[in-house]
């Protein structure tokens, strides 16, 4: 399911984007999670504007260096 960030989607189309970014939340506050890992750059600037539980890039949860 799409956050709704797609690059510049979320500047040229605002509206339909911040739908989308709803409906992600939506569908991950069923299972109230600790925080949200993801690989997109764009997702994880776009989930984290919005978001209660922390947004993590994957790698920082593998990479036990990686600062928190």
């Amino acid at each position: 399911l799409c956050c709704g960030a797609a690059g510049t989607y979320s500047v040229l189309q605002p509206e339909l984007s911040s739908k989308l970014l709803d409906n992600k939340f939506s569908d991950l506050g069923q299972g109230d999670p600790e925080l949200i890992a993801t690989a997109n750059i764009g997702c994880l600037a776009h989930l984290a504007s919005r978001s209660d539980p922390p947004v993590r890039h994957w790698i920082e949860l593998i990479d036990p260096a990686s600062p928190d």
